[in-house]
């Protein structure tokens, strides 16, 4: 925890998440929280989730070692299948949906496992050491359970949408504008997304945890469905016909049946200068919602990481990189492409560089700037190859289940799985992180020395 508690959010994502997505009969979990004189640690992207999906994924493949399985065909012989959904973990957990042996089949396809052999025969007439690793996931989104969102149309022809969730680069500004311009019909130019300033936003929950479109597409939802019903009773109003008679389509409230219509924008012109209208319709044209929901989502998926190693240095180059998740459904396909690509770089960055070194002496970071911290570079990773399943989630209208933490939940385990498939001929059954040339370079030392 280092000097004083921030979070224990990691440490109980991990103890809740250890079976994954396997079948446990029984289960028993202990977290420990220790303190130090170092600096205290807060919630990283998927906080605990990639760190359970390492013991799960890391233990799978020892034991497929030590026994003689297949490291596949063992996952898949204790994989929670969809006849058993939903599903109550040996910890309690409620999984609502789910396929993860389609996920597990399509991630395999994705990264051309079966032709791997061909790869790594390639690379040892090179003298490298080629490695392929697999891992699936899931994790579990909860985060603040408290969201609100208020819409306003003006009669300029503009309209406002206020909301409690932030961006800080997932793309806010793109799925909540492109929702909200697909309720209400209008041309998505149209919409302003107001966020962070708490003069406007009186309620919300922030980003975290995955939450953001699962929560706000909500309230949004709903309050676009009271503006839609205040405007049918203004537009009532206005073609002088019953409640009944009027529809809502594209953005236009309508006669059924007729070719009269009247446009969102001119129904709010109505609502704020029209004083024969009911005393409830007067006023701008807007509406709120709020909900509390205590319900988790579960993104799921698998990875396959493909690398090479140069034995004489090692020096370590990831060739491929595959992923597949689930996210329920997709809002914005291409914002979560690039939400994941970024994840798998968290990741793989924390299994293969990242490392915060105090002195043992005196508790100095000594790794206390980028200069002395490694992070990943672009010229680190391949092209991603990234691809996205969509089963509802049941515990929402949406379907959403969160995809802003698939990347890196099984980042950790899957790289690390394939350097020691890789280095397996020198009697390596496991590689602690981070997983630096001069670390690669001592175990295969180790290796060669005791054959």
């Amino acid at each position: 925890n280092g000097a004083h508690t921030v979070a224990f959010v990691p440490l109980l994502k991990t103890t809740e998440l250890l079976p994954s997505v396997y079948r446990f009969r029984a289960a028993t979990t202990r977290g420990r929280a220790v303190t130090t004189n170092t600096s205290p640690t807060a919630p990283y992207r998927s906080a605990g989730r990639p760190e359970a999906m390492f013991v799960m994924e890391r233990l799978i493949d020892i034991a497929a070692r030590k026994c003689g399985f297949d490291s596949l065909e063992l996952r898949r012989r204790n994989l929670i299948t969809t006849d058993e959904m939903p599903y109550e973990t040996a910890l309690g957990l409620q999984y609502d949906s789910g396929n993860f042996e389609e996920a597990m089949d399509r991630a395999l396809a994705l990264g051309a496992w079966d032709t791997f052999p061909a790869r790594r025969s390639k690379a040892e007439t090179r003298g490298k050491l080629r490695g392929i690793g697999f891992a699936n996931y899931i994790e579990i989104t909860r985060g603040f359970p408290f969201e609100r969102a208020e819409i306003r149309v003006h009669p300029g022809g503009t309209l406002d949408v206020v909301i409690g969730t932030t961006s800080s680069g997932q793309g806010h500004e793109t799925t909540v504008a492109q929702c909200v311009a697909e309720w209400l019909g209008v041309p998505f130019r149209t919409i302003q997304i107001l966020t962070g300033d708490t003069d406007m936003v009186s309620a919300g929950g922030g980003s975290h945890s995955a939450r953001s479109m699962r929560m706000a597409g909500i309230v949004m939802g709903r309050a676009s469905k009271q503006i839609i019903e205040k405007g049918r009773e203004i537009a009532a109003h206005v073609f002088e016909a019953p409640l009944v008679d009027v529809g809502f389509v594209d953005g236009n409230f309508v006669i059924n049946g007729t070719d009269r219509s009247l446009g969102i924008f001119e129904v709010a012109r109505v609502a704020e200068t029209d004083e024969g209208i009911a005393d409830h319709l007067k006023g701008p044209l807007q509406a709120a919602s709020d909900e509390l929901m205590k319900n988790p989502g579960f993104p799921y998926g698998a990875q396959v990481c493909e690398i090479e190693i140069d034995p004489e240095t090692g020096a370590l180059e990831i060739m491929a990189y595959a992923a597949v998740d689930d996210v329920g459904h997709a809002v914005n396909p291409m914002s979560l492409h690039g939400q994941t690509h970024g994840g798998m770089a968290q990741g793989a960055g924390q299994a293969l560089l990242e490392h915060v070194c105090y002195d043992p002496t005196d508790g100095q970071l000594i790794t206390g700037s980028l200069l002395d911290y490694a992070l990943p570079r672009a010229d680190v990773f391949p092209s991603f190859v990234t691809d996205i399943m969509e089963t509802p989630s049941t515990t929402n209208p949406l379907g959403i289940r969160g995809g802003g933490e698939g990347g890196t939940t099984p980042a950790l385990a899957v790289v690390i799985n394939s350097i020691v498939d890789a280095l397996a001929a020198f009697g390596v059954l496991h590689v602690e992180m981070p997983a630096t040339p001069e670390c690669i370079w001592q175990l295969i030392q180790a290796g060669k020395a005791n054959p």
